[in-house]
């Protein structure tokens, strides 16, 4: 290792100790105003809503992010927009929650009275609790952040990170009292790969694909062509009666050219494996994704009470982003 990437390592990594501390002397400072606040959003019949300025502002956004997706109503709103129009959007009801390292700066000075004349409660969230936001907040939740990560003390690094930290704990707080589970998740999560392996069922991919099927007395040429235009890389085989009977696969198909020299005689149950891999429609994609992933394969039947439903390939999983 060179001399400049010792260098950039031990920068790394004395910023990381500074922070790691930063997060267990906010753990250490953690109180009853903390359990305070987090009973007050929970009983509110109003929103949270969570303000800053400068990087706190950025961190307020991620905060609200993450109270919505887990179940606790959130809105943001800029201190300086806030001074300046955007204070309307505050409900009666609602609760504000303000982040601000110093406590100090001009628009949260401006704005902090004027949400307690409103009538709405005040949480908060600085490093100083004798601050000016700490003297005007109901509950403080205290950022103790002695020295910045970097070696001039002023970006902000260590108190971001505690902000953001003490931000998930609200939130995990919260939702834990909310009782909040992993279908609630989905819910709210409907679009990301998370949602998906919670809610995504074999039901809601199969009806979109070709249904490859061949009788078993089909001959060799039928089953080509039927899984070279159905394009899933395998056919079922099934009787008279729609039951399903064997899978045909790529590899079934080359296995026979190594055996036989003459394919005229050939028809499709002597070329199929019989008891494939079946799910059933209700089965959960990851689940199927994870059956696949132990089996060795890569497409799947779904079938129902021994009747043929379709096929799922590995690639309808991850086109859904589930893996």
């Amino acid at each position: 290792m060179t001399d400049a990437s010792s260098r950039i390592l031990e920068i790394a990594q004395r910023t990381l100790r500074i922070e790691i501390q930063a997060l267990e002397q906010l753990s250490a400072a953690l109180n009853e105003d903390f359990c305070c606040a987090v009973q007050a959003i929970y009983q509110a019949k109003g929103r949270l809503i969570v303000t800053g300025i400068g990087k706190s502002a950025i961190v307020a956004q991620k905060i609200v992010a993450t109270l919505n997706s887990t179940g606790t109503p959130a809105l943001f709103m800029h201190a300086a927009d806030a001074i300046h129009g955007d204070l309307g959007m505050m409900q009666p009801d609602d609760i504000a929650l303000c982040i601000s390292k110093s406590g100090e700066t001009a628009e949260i000075k401006a704005l902090a009275p004027l949400i307690k004349r409103r009538g709405n409660r005040l949480i908060g969230m600085v490093s100083q609790p004798d601050s000016y936001l700490g003297r005007q907040s109901e509950f403080v939740l205290v950022t103790p952040v002695p020295r910045e990560a970097d070696p001039n003390n002023l970006a902000p690094t260590a108190s971001t990170t505690a902000q953001m930290a003490l931000g998930d704990a609200l939130a995990v707080a919260l939702l834990e009292l909310r009782g909040f589970s992993p279908q609630d998740f989905a819910l709210f999560h409907p679009g990301g790969s998370l949602g998906k392996q919670l809610y995504l069922r074999m039901s809601d991919i199969y009806p979109h694909n070709e249904k490859p099927a061949v009788p078993l007395e089909s001959s060799i040429r039928g089953v080509i062509l039927e899984m070279t235009t159905k394009r899933l890389g395998a056919t079922a085989v099934v009787d008279e009666q729609g039951l399903l009977a064997g899978i045909i696969t790529d590899g079934d198909l080359r296995r026979m050219l190594e055996r036989h020299v003459h394919l005229d005689h050939l028809r499709a149950h002597n070329v199929m494996s019989p008891c494939p891999v079946t799910v059933a429609p209700d089965t959960m994609a990851a689940e199927a994704f994870d059956l696949m992933r132990r089996r060795s394969i890569t497409q799947v039947i779904v079938a129902e009470r021994g009747y043929y439903l379709g096929m799922v390939h590995i690639h309808d999983l991850i086109r859904e982003g589930l893996i």
